[in-house]
């Protein structure tokens, strides 16, 4: 539980996103430093980040916010800050994709299952078979 003046909030976010058209390009070198932009973008507000999951294919992010921050707002920023600066340092993305991500997202919140059983399921990720095609 957090607490700010006037208010008391335990809000958490499971977010989950992919490259443009899908591509299996989170891997090596653009993997270490996707996790460590979006750990640095979550510094910024104070967001907490509770699960971390990059595939090659998808980012899987459990975080918690403030309530001021909506859904939305919070997986744009991470979306929008890690496409700057990932197409910069690794001209590869540039020149496949038109956009790094897809405009697509999903979110939900996280109260009706405990924050444990998604951090659990965001923790093995990658012990789980891939289903080929499916959707994040």
């Amino acid at each position: 539980m957090c607490t700010s003046p006037g208010v008391a909030y335990d809000l958490g976010y499971h977010v989950v996103w992919c490259p443009k058209y899908r591509r299996p390009v989170l891997e090596g070198r653009v993997k270490d430093r996707l996790e460590e932009l979006i750990r640095a973008k979550a510094d910024e507000p104070g967001w907490e980040i509770v699960a971390l999951e990059v595939m090659p294919e998808h980012v899987h992010l459990f975080v918690k916010s403030h309530p001021k921050n909506s859904p939305s707002y919070v997986a744009n920023q991470f979306k929008g800050f890690t496409s700057h600066h990932l197409r910069a340092e690794f001209p590869h993305l540039r020149s496949p994709l038109p956009t790094l991500w897809s405009r697509s997202y999903f979110v939900a919140t996280v109260g009706a299952v405990p924050a444990e059983t998604v951090q659990r399921y965001i923790d093995t990720q990658d012990e789980r078979p891939s289903k080929g095609g499916g959707r994040a």
